[in-house]
C-alpha cells in the first residue's frame, strides 16, 4: 500500500529522497561524533582501569606467592633447626644417661668391693677368734690327755704351754703335708 501511495505522489521507489538521505546522514554523523567523543573514551578508560586492576592483582598475587615461598623456606629452616636441636638434645641425654649409668656401676662396684672387704675382715677376725678359742680348748684337752698318758699332772703353765705348742705344731705340719700330697 505504501508503494501505491508513493507512486501516486510521483516519487520513484527505486530512488530515495535526497533530503531524507541528508538528514539521516547528518543524524548519523552527529551520533558518530557523540559516540567517538564521549562513549569510546569512557570504554577506553574502563578498559584501562580493568587492565590495571588485573595487572595489579597479578602483581599482588606474585608478591603474595613470593612471600609465601619465603615463609615456607623460613618454616623449613626452622623445622630443620628444630630437628637438629632435638637430635642434639637426644644425644646429650643419651650421653648423660651413659654417664649416670657408669657412675652407678662405679658406685655399685665400689660398694661391692667395700662389702667384700668388710666380709673378708669379718671372716678373718672370726677365723682368728675361732683359732684362738680352738687353741685354748685344744690346749686344755691336750693337757688333760697328756696328763693321763704321762701319768703326772701338767698343771704347770710353762710345761702345759710347751706341750700344747708342740702338739699344734705337729698338727699344722701334718695338715701341710696332706695339702701338699693333695695337689
Amino acid at each position: 500500500m505504501t508503494l501505491l501511495l508513493a507512486a501516486e505522489a510521483g516519487a520513484n521507489p527505486l530512488f530515495p529522497n535526497v533530503w531524507e538521505m541528508v538528514i539521516t546522514l547528518i543524524g548519523f554523523l552527529i551520533l558518530l561524533f557523540l559516540v567517538v567523543k564521549f562513549v569510546v573514551p569512557a570504554f577506553e578508560r574502563v578498559y584501562s582501569e580493568r587492565t590495571e586492576a588485573i595487572e595489579g592483582g597479578l602483581a599482588k598475587a606474585k608478591a603474595a606467592q613470593a612471600e609465601a615461598a619465603a615463609a615456607r623456606d623460613e618454616y623449613n629452616q626452622q623445622l630443620e633447626s628444630a630437628r637438629l636441636e632435638a637430635q642434639k638434645i637426644r644425644e646429650e641425654a643419651r650421653l648423660e644417661g651413659d654417664k649416670i649409668l657408669a657412675d652407678f656401676k662405679d658406685r655399685a662396684n665400689a660398694e661391692s668391693a667395700r662389702i667384700t672387704e668388710n666380709a673378708h675382715r669379718t671372716i678373718e677376725a672370726e677365723r682368728s677368734a675361732a683359732v684362738a678359742s680352738l687353741r685354748t680348748e685344744v690346749g686344755a684337752l691336750a693337757t688333760q690327755l697328756a696328763s693321763k698318758i704321762v701319768g703326772e699332772s701338767l698343771d704347770d703353765d710353762a710345761r702345759a704351754n710347751r706341750v700344747v705348742d708342740r702338739f699344734l705344731a705337729d698338727l699344722e705340719t701334718e695338715q701341710q703335708r696332706n695339702a701338699g700330697a693333695a695337689r
